[in-house]
């Protein structure tokens, strides 16, 4: 019998991923590391040093901007990341799986909401929809700034989820014994709840996974181009002000990206191995998921 390395791996990188998410923050070593400070004093007061700090200096990763331990700002940032990226992808199928059924029938106002939704948002790329809608001036200074990223974003790819479920439930619906139970008198309802819905479970699994690998992405990106999710507007001279994040969450590491990468490269190189993990975790998992279902339905 082959075994499945694909969902074996993905349940083991998952395991590390939650272990360190959360039994890491309540280590002694991160709770320290987590300190800020900045400036540092040597030979008795006689020199300094400012963060970030390198890898020498601050061992094992280095610093952050803060002066902070790069290790245990990752190891606590894990849960707010994970919080953000799997609140999006849960909403998102929330919304997705109703207008996935309620759009099989074609020729329906659902099913042309479901297209023209997909169509638009699948004619451009999804980090520029995302730029777009999180730069609308309302939510840039809105207190619920987080919530409203978190709709906005789980929005966007709501058609393009709602047409793959629409297509496997069109594919189901041609069953014979689908159409036996139309033709007894099952309700449309209790057909879709009993008998439609459980037979796209594995596919809506497997997308869910690997959506969130691919969220997990998009929100990298947006870390990069220094569009964060949750943040406020601080002063810094008079009449000048700058975007500060008021999170701990990985994309907020990468807000310097571009600046780093010249004085601070450790800071993005562990932030980006974070997230590529946590990216990759997901998308073999659910392709793990995939064979598996295939392979039980085989």
């Amino acid at each position: 019998m082959n075994r499945n390395w694909f969902l074996i791996t993905g349940l083991i990188m998952l395991g590390i991923l939650l272990l360190v998410t959360f039994a890491g923050p309540h280590l002694p070593y991160v709770k320290e590391g987590i300190e800020e400070g900045r400036i540092r004093f040597l030979d008795g007061g006689k020199n300094l040093l400012k963060a970030p700090f390198t890898p020498e200096q601050q061992p094992p990763f280095g610093s952050d901007h803060e002066g902070r331990d790069l290790l245990s700002v990752l190891i606590v940032g894990a849960k707010d990341t994970l919080k953000i990226i799997i609140g999006i992808v849960v909403l998102r199928y929330l919304i997705a799986i109703p207008l996935g059924l309620l759009a099989t029938r074609k020729n329906n106002p659902i099913s042309w909401i479901v297209t023209t939704w997909n169509n638009v948002f699948s004619s451009i790329p999804i980090i520029f929809s995302a730029l777009l809608l999180l730069a609308i001036p309302a939510l840039v200074m809105n207190d619920n700034r987080l919530w409203w990223s978190v709709l906005l974003l789980a929005l966007i790819e709501v058609g393009k989820v709602s047409h793959i479920i629409r297509e496997e439930t069109q594919r189901i619906v041609r069953k014979p014994y689908i159409e036996a139970g139309i033709t007894v008198g099952i309700s449309p309802l209790r057909l879709a709840l009993g008998n439609i819905l459980p037979n796209t479970y594995p596919a809506i699994m497997v997308n869910f996974f690997i959506d969130i690998g691919r969220t997990c992405l998009l929100i990298a990106q947006l870390g990069i181009f220094g569009v964060f999710l949750s943040q406020v507007f601080v002063q810094t001279n008079y009449g000048v002000g700058e975007m500060i994040n008021t999170s701990l969450n990985w994309p907020t590491l990468l807000g310097q990206a571009k600046k780093d990468m010249l004085s601070s490269i450790w800071i993005p190189f562990w932030t980006c191995i974070a997230i590529s993990f946590t990216m990759f975790t997901f998308t073999i998992l659910g392709e793990g998921l995939r064979r598996y279902f295939d392979r039980k339905t085989a």
